[in-house]
């Protein structure tokens, strides 16, 4: 017979708390996120701050009333529940979750059960059993998840807090994993050099604009526009980057086609699953290179050679800084009301909540013209 879930005495939790340890609870369940405080949105002392408290009110909201997912998400990190303390026995402690509440019989099952295909199944483990189960996590999810079919988009959109393995190769799994740094160690040298390339080649005099349909008005491109010209590219990456993410990343593949469904996990899904895979949070530069090669390639065809490398360079300089910041979006905590902070909010929204809004990372500008913004929540407290 499976173990029920252990009890906590009030004056544990708080002992755990004042160690550092970071225990909320939900009505009388307990959770420890004290591996997630960093991660957290709203900002690492927020939760600090209610360390010790019952957190239900503020799962509810306002300012912000959090998603199905962010629920789920929460699960994962139950340890037990909180004694309850007779009336007689109160002691005036000031831990919130003393006042044990009596939830509707339907609320109350959904803070110990989660409801799969009409099926309540009881939860007492820090990892949820239904549908992140669907797949087996012990083995490489790369060749399963395509048998999930109608089920894969509902599936890849329940975010969980577990690393994940794609190959069975050490070597390709190997390649599909990047620590942050290595996007920066890369590609801005290579930034660096090219820069200097173009600008030294334009500051030769010969670059001129049109001179392949027309030579009497062909207009000269100096060095002094280099920076202008830099800065485009870096203009256009961030279209580029919203047009990815919105038209390949979050496209539905039809449930029937195996092969589409492993595409889009590959490509995205994986992210969307495990958002916090700190390994698999930026662009791994083999696969990579073939991308900015062709681009690269493109640029060559539609303008001239140094005009192109310009373009071309400022583009990848937007790139470097996109994967930089979609890194600290997830791992960062910015300080409230900085423009980051905002941003990473934003983000975690299209995670948890907004997955068909939402998709500039490095920058909401083209939410705005596509009309994919998230909107603004306006909702107020209840009396």
């Amino acid at each position: 017979a499976t173990a029920g879930p252990r009890s906590f005495s009030a004056a544990e939790v708080r002992a755990r708390c004042a160690q550092g340890a970071c225990l909320v609870s939900c009505r009388r369940r307990l959770y420890d996120l004290s591996g997630f405080v960093r991660l957290h949105p709203g900002g690492e002392q927020l939760l600090r701050r209610r360390a010790g408290t019952d957190v239900s009110a503020a799962l509810d909201g306002p300012p912000h009333r959090h998603s199905e997912n962010a629920r789920r998400w929460l699960e994962q990190y139950y340890v037990g529940e909180i004694e309850q303390v007779p009336p007689r026995d109160r002691t005036g402690t000031g831990l919130v979750w003393e006042r044990v509440c009596s939830p509707k019989p339907a609320a109350a099952a959904q803070l110990c059960a989660w409801c799969w295909d009409s099926l309540w199944v009881p939860q007492h483990h820090n990892h949820c059993l239904l549908p992140q189960d669907l797949v087996d996590w012990q083995k490489p999810l790369l060749w399963q998840v395509g048998y999930l079919g109608e089920k894969y988009d509902e599936w890849v959109h329940q975010p969980v807090d577990r690393p994940i393995r794609l190959f069975h190769s050490d070597f390709f799994e190997f390649l599909s994993k990047t620590a942050w740094y290595v996007v920066f160690m890369v590609w801005t040298p290579v930034v660096l050099y090219l820069s200097w390339v173009s600008y030294t080649s334009l500051a030769q005099g010969n670059t001129r604009l049109f001179s392949s349909f027309t030579t009497e008005y062909s207009i000269p491109v100096h060095k002094y526009y280099f920076p202008f010209i830099f800065l485009l590219g870096m203009i256009l990456w961030s279209l580029l980057e919203y047009l990815i993410h919105r038209f390949v990343f979050h496209m539905k593949p039809p449930a029937s086609n195996y092969y589409l469904i492993t595409l889009h996990f590959l490509l995205h899904g994986q992210h969307h699953k495990s958002p916090f895979d700190s390994s698999r949070l930026v662009f791994p530069p083999v696969p990579a290179s073939l991308v900015i090669g062709f681009f690269y390639g493109v640029l060559r065809l539609l303008l001239p050679e140094v005009l192109g490398l310009s373009v071309f360079v400022g583009g990848l300089c937007g790139y470097v800084i996109y994967d930089m910041m979609h890194y600290y979006l997830h791992y960062g905590s910015p300080r409230k009301g900085t423009y980051l902070y905002g941003l990473k909010a934003y983000h975690v929204k299209h995670h948890f909540e907004h997955q068909k809004s939402g998709f500039g990372i490095s920058t909401r500008f083209w939410d705005y013209p596509f009309r994919t913004l998230i909107p603004e929540e306006t909702s107020k407290k209840e009396d």
